[in-house]
């Protein structure tokens, strides 16, 4: 287990626009007083399984049998990114089958076959979803919608979280479409009396185009099913920042990560490879890289340090598809700025990791030349690596 490590000296970063410190996350301040486990910082929504590897007990048992949800969140737990949870054997979901199947000795096909599906059933003790309470200490945040204008940006203290529905998405690795779906009428499903699905209009992170609050779906302690994400356990003093370990738990990640040698990214794959000083694959996360504008810089590099929940220069000159004649802005940090939570800083200049405000997109669209994972898999990261661990990127 080791301390993430904070580079001293983070530069004005040009090509991604990002220039800036570490900063503690509002919404993540809630998340300290979390669990009654004086050997665990995450917060009293976070995994409690049996580790004796016992099938773990459900007071509500899902009316649902979810297989590829399950799968999912098995390979999220085990460092094989399947980006947004939602029970679909979508691209990302494909590659983290790959990287599993790749770490396992196993033919790598991307699929659910059933040579792989024999490998996961050593964890079939674990469920697809589990039943969370929302925790009363989350009535303290305040959520105000993000406006499209930087300008407007500019003048907030954060760039928090729109509505408490999208912090319980992110919080659980995935939509608010899919937490509807969990919960039909307002309730878990295999509840007395779940009814239909919710309309999606009725939900704010469904569509904040408008930048005007609109009436959540969910609300503090309301009783909800969610993805069963683990491996999101935090030791006290294993994290030195203490705003930075807060963030932890509001994403569901755990302090406990494996080691980086060196980390790979693919520009044909769109993945981020993990691998320790054995050479064995220990993580893959699928990925956003460069675009025709701002190609990916395809070479050796190494990390320099890390920055958690930094702020964001905003600089038109610097994107191709931004007029010049915008003014320069100072963006304050949140996870729905434009870096997200976390900047990982490499010694190719003006270049890094970082997170995204819209973890749906990875993979589908392109970035201004950094590599973007969501918030969630690039906190992982960020607690793999340490100043000196290699990078390649291929084609």
């Amino acid at each position: 287990m080791r301390k993430v490590i904070m580079s001293a000296s983070l530069l004005a970063l040009a090509a991604c626009g990002f220039n800036g410190t570490d900063s503690n996350s509002q919404e993540a301040e809630v998340e300290t007083a979390a669990t009654n486990d004086t050997d665990n910082l995450a917060d009293e929504m976070a995994s409690r399984d049996d580790a004796s590897g016992k099938e773990t007990s459900d007071d509500m048992p899902d009316s649902t049998q979810r297989p590829v949800m399950q799968a999912q969140v098995v390979l999220d737990r085990q460092g094989f990114g399947p980006g947004v949870i939602d029970g679909k054997m979508g691209m990302s979901t494909k590659n983290a089958l790959s990287g599993f199947q790749e770490a396992s000795g196993l033919e790598v096909t991307g699929e659910l076959d059933e040579v792989t599906k024999q490998k996961l059933a050593q964890w079939d003790n674990i469920s697809a979803t589990r039943v969370v309470t929302i925790p009363d200490s989350w009535s303290s945040v305040s959520f105000t919608p993000v406006p499209d204008n930087p300008a407007k940006q500019a003048e907030m203290d954060r760039l928090g979280y729109n509505s408490l529905d999208e912090k319980l998405a992110e919080r659980f690795h995935t939509t608010v479409e899919v937490l509807k779906s969990l919960n039909p009428g307002g309730k878990p499903a295999g509840a007395a009396n779940a009814g239909p699905s919710p309309e999606t209009s009725s939900s704010q992170s469904a569509d904040t185009s408008s930048n005007a609050p609109t009436k959540a779906v969910f609300s503090v302690g309301q009783q909800i099913r969610v993805p069963n994400i683990g491996a999101d356990r935090i030791v006290p003093g294993a994290i030195e920042n203490e705003g930075w370990s807060k963030t932890l738990a509001s994403l569901g990640v755990g302090s406990e990560q494996p080691e980086a040698k060196r980390i790979v990214v693919s520009k044909s794959e769109g993945t981020l490879k993990v691998y320790d000083a054995q050479e064995k694959l220990i993580g893959l996360f699928t990925v956003t890289t460069g675009s025709e504008n701002d190609p990916l810089p395809l070479g050796d590099w190494k990390v320099k340090g890390v920055a958690y929940n930094p702020p964001f220069a905003y600089d038109p000159e610097l994107f191709w598809d931004v007029p010049d004649d915008n003014a320069k802005q100072q963006l304050p940090p949140g996870p729905n700025g434009p870096v997200g939570v976390v900047w990982i800083d490499l010694s190719k200049e003006h270049y890094g990791i970082h997170g995204t405000p819209e973890p749906q997109t990875i993979g589908r669209t392109q970035s201004h030349g950094c590599v973007r994972l969501t918030n969630w898999d690039a906190a992982r990261v960020a607690g793999m690596v340490s100043p000196g661990t290699t990078v390649l990127f291929e084609a």
